[in-house]
């Protein structure tokens, strides 16, 4: 495929429009022109990963979060970085991060965070405002509320049945793949309602709240966003790449069947925890 058609692809349910003011997704690197027969999947950009793309003959990088931030100055391979940017051009390897706008999408992270932990349906914690967007597939403009796809950070839903607190730790832990899980304890030893928010989500503990969540799944809580929570709501909190790692299988199912796909190896949480 060509890249731009692998782009339109994802961004016809997790458009740029929908990312956040502070983000930088879209295109990092690489020409919207090229072919495109193989990609690899990663929540990171890292040295490893380009290394990984370009010994397993992939074309292209998606990636959860952007390489690129912030504009480089100067790429002289100075920074872990800029050492990317060379690879991957060098390698003529394209690089694409879907970030927020994928964190916005009710079926991108935190849903896929909500069908791990066994949520049958959900709807979005905190929804954007309301605005139009360009529907790739129909060619025509939407305004969310009218449209099946809805936007908006976090998203919560039932359990067909109530579980016990223990239970639902347990689900979380072997789920995601967990190294280790904080948590304060809700106010039932069953619960049933949950909300969830990949990545850092503690200022969304708040809508959960009002929402009547029985527990909140999130992920970089301090110490001080715990403390509201006693009492009121469960939260279970889990490393960030944790919470987002399954981001890649949202990637290899929107392009199945259209392009090649693999799942880093190489792709890991920077934090190791000693036990």
């Amino acid at each position: 495929m060509i890249l731009n058609e692998i782009i339109n692809i994802i961004e016809s349910v997790a458009p740029l429009t929908r990312q956040e003011e502070w983000d930088n997704s879209g295109l990092q690197v690489g020409n919207g022109n090229a072919q495109i027969s193989r990609a690899l999947l990663t929540t990171d950009v890292t040295l490893e990963v380009v290394k990984e793309a370009q010994s397993k003959h992939c074309q292209l990088v998606l990636s959860h979060h952007p390489l690129l931030y912030h504009a480089l100055k100067s790429i002289t391979g100075k920074t872990e970085q800029e050492k990317c940017v060379i690879e991957a051009i060098r390698n003529d390897i394209a690089i694409y991060s879907s970030h927020t706008a994928m964190d916005n999408y009710l079926y991108g992270v935190s849903g896929r965070m909500a069908r791990e932990t066994g949520l049958q349906s959900f709807d979005i914690l905190v929804p954007q405002p309301s605005q139009p967007d360009y529907d790739i597939r129909t060619g025509q403009f939407f305004t969310t509320g009218t449209h099946k796809t809805q936007y908006g950070l976090g998203v919560i839903g039932t359990l067909n049945e109530p579980v016990s607190f223990d239970e639902l730790l347990s689900r979380v832990k072997h789920a995601f793949g967990a190294d280790i899980l904080r948590y304060i304890p809700p106010k039932s030893t069953h619960v049933q309602t949950i909300a969830l928010c990949g990545g850092a989500g503690s200022e969304f503990l708040d809508a959960a709240i009002e929402q009547h969540a029985d527990v909140f799944i999130s992920a970089d809580f301090k110490y001080h966003s715990f403390q509201p929570a006693v009492g009121r709501i469960g939260v279970i909190d889990m490393d960030h790449w944790t919470s987002e790692h399954f981001t890649r299988n949202v990637f290899a199912e929107l392009l199945d069947g259209k392009v090649e796909t693999i799942i880093s190896d190489t792709d890991h949480s920077p934090v190791n925890y000693y036990k």
